[in-house]
C-alpha cells in the first residue's frame, strides 16, 4: 500500500513538471510571434515611409520644373518681389531635398536591417539618391541661374542709371546752349535810338559841330545812356513828337519813311534788317 502511495506521488510531480515546461514553451513561442509581427509591423511602416518618400521626391521635380519655366518665361521681366519669392522657394526647396536626404538615410539604415530587405529595396533607395543628388543639382543651378540673372539686371539698372545722368546733363546742357544762343540772338538783335534837338545832341555828345566844319556823329566818348534801347525785330514805328525831323545815322534810303501823323512826324521802318545793316544805331534830330 505505502508503495501505491509513493508511486503515485512521483507520477503527480512528474505530469506538473511537463506541464510547467509546456507552458514555458508556449510563452516563448508567443513572445517571438510577438516579436516577429512587431518586427514586419515596423519593416512595413519603413516601407510605406519609402513609398511616401517616392511621392515626395516626384512632387519635388514637379516644384523645379516649375520654377525653371516662371524663370524661363518671367525672367525679363520679373519684378523685385518676384525675385525674392522665387528665391525663397529655392530655399524651401533646398531645405526639404536635406531632409528628404537625412530621411532616406534613416529609412535605409533600418530596412537593411529588416525582413524586407532585399536587392529591390536596395535599388528603389539607391534611384531615391541618385533622384535626390539630380534635384540638388537643378536647384543650385536655379539658384545659380537666378544670382546671374540678378547680376545682369543689376548692371542694367546702374546702366539705366548712368544714361539718366547723362541724359540730363546732356539736358542741362542743352537748355543752357539754347538759353545762351536765345540771350546772343537777343543781344545782336539789340538797337539804340536817340531823339532830340540839336542842343540836346550836342550836350550828350552824339554829334559835334563847328564854324565851317562838317557835323560828326557818334564819334567819341558820347553819352550811351541817352539812347533808347530796343530790339530790331519788333521796332516798326518811332514817335518823334516833332513837326521836324531828319535822320542824321546812315540808315539805307528806302528802308524807311518819315510821316505825319496828327501834325506830328513819325519814322516808319519799312526793311528792318536794311535799315540797321549798316549800324545799330539811329540818330534823329527833331526842330
Amino acid at each position: 500500500m505505502k508503495k501505491l502511495i509513493l508511486m503515485a506521488v512521483a507520477a503527480a510531480m512528474l505530469a506538473t513538471g511537463c506541464n510547467n515546461k509546456k507552458e514555458e514553451e508556449l510563452r516563448q513561442q508567443q513572445a517571438l510571434n510577438e516579436a516577429t509581427r512587431d518586427e514586419l509591423a515596423a519593416a512595413v511602416s519603413d516601407r510605406d515611409q519609402l513609398l511616401g518618400l517616392v511621392n515626395e521626391i516626384s512632387s519635388g521635380m514637379e516644384q523645379i520644373k516649375q520654377l525653371e519655366n516662371i524663370l524661363a518665361i518671367d525672367g525679363q521681366s520679373e519684378t523685385p518681389g518676384q525675385r525674392q519669392q522665387i528665391r525663397s522657394d529655392i530655399a524651401a526647396i533646398q531645405q526639404t531635398l536635406e531632409q528628404r536626404r537625412l530621411k532616406l538615410e534613416e529609412l535605409e539604415k533600418k530596412l537593411s536591417n529588416s525582413s524586407l530587405a532585399n536587392s529591390n529595396l536596395k535599388q528603389t533607395i539607391a534611384s531615391l539618391r541618385g533622384q535626390i543628388d539630380s534635384q540638388t543639382q537643378e536647384i543650385s543651378t536655379l539658384r545659380a541661374s537666378l544670382d546671374e540673372a540678378k547680376t545682369r539686371i543689376n548692371n542694367l539698372d546702374a546702366q539705366v542709371d548712368s544714361l539718366h545722368g547723362t541724359v540730363t546733363t546732356i539736358t542741362a546742357e542743352r537748355d543752357s546752349t539754347t538759353e545762351q544762343n536765345a540771350q546772343l540772338t537777343n543781344e545782336l538783335n539789340l538797337c539804340y535810338y536817340a531823339i532830340g534837338n540839336k542842343s540836346e545832341l550836342k550836350e550828350n555828345k552824339i554829334i559835334e559841330t563847328g564854324f565851317l566844319r562838317k557835323t560828326k556823329i557818334l564819334e567819341g566818348d558820347f553819352d550811351r545812356a541817352f539812347f533808347t534801347v530796343a530790339d530790331k525785330r519788333t521796332l516798326t514805328k518811332i514817335d518823334l513828337n516833332s513837326s521836324k525831323a531828319e535822320v542824321l545815322t546812315n540808315q539805307p534810303e528806302g528802308s524807311y519813311v518819315i510821316d505825319d501823323e496828327n501834325g506830328r512826324k513819325v519814322l516808319r521802318i519799312t526793311n528792318p534788317a536794311q535799315f540797321w545793316s549798316l549800324s545799330n544805331y539811329l540818330v534823329v534830330k527833331i526842330d
